[in-house]
């Protein structure tokens, strides 16, 4: 039973730095090296996931995203970017996670890049199709919302396991519901403004 919540706290936290890849890691390390809850990589051979060296580097890492999104650099670029980072950290985090409970660590590098890679592209067209549906201001909101889920997802993933399954299956509902036109749906409702 202990591979199922390895494998699901691991899915949960790739899937949570897909949405935004920086609070998960950091989360995660920071729980990790304050020994707070089931979540511990000493000894495991991933213990660097919770030293304060690579938590200083995702750390710099999202202040360099931070300004870079503030900054004139073209969104799609910074997406693409942005969707590296996460299926690396994704990855690194299912494969820790894996470790933990001595189970295979290279099957979490790929299973975590994907799950990541899925969230990104998921959460990606959402957040696209809504920031041209609102103001600038309201649109700069949408970032906001994107951290606190992905803190919350890694926070499930790692307290509760088994739920973090469920965010996997729902984001890659989300990506194929999302990948079928929704902008054509509603062209026609365009001309009644």
């Amino acid at each position: 039973m202990s591979i199922v919540f390895d494998i699901g706290t691991g899915a949960g936290l790739a899937t949570a730095t897909g949405v935004r890849p920086f609070l998960p890691p950091l989360l995660a390390g920071a729980l990790a090296r304050g020994d707070i809850g089931p979540l511990d990589f000493d000894g495991s051979g991933w213990q660097f996931l919770e030293s304060p060296g690579f938590l200083a580097a995702v750390l710099a890492l999202a202040v360099a995203a931070y300004l870079a999104e503030r900054g004139n650099v073209d969104r799609r670029t910074l997406l693409i970017a942005t969707t590296v980072v996460a299926a690396a950290l994704g990855a690194l985090l299912f494969a820790g996670s894996l470790a933990v409970g001595d189970g295979p660590p290279v099957a979490g590098l790929v299973g975590g890049a994907a799950c990541a890679v899925l969230a990104a592209l998921a959460v990606g067209g959402v957040f696209e199709r809504a920031a041209k549906r609102l103001d600038d201001s309201a649109a700069g909101l949408l970032v906001v919302y994107a951290d606190i889920a992905a803190l919350v997802l890694a926070a499930i993933a790692i307290f509760v396991p088994p739920v973090a399954f469920l965010a996997v299956i729902a984001f890659a509902v989300l990506l194929v519901r999302g990948s079928g036109g929704g902008d054509e749906k509603y062209a026609g409702l365009r001309i009644l403004r």
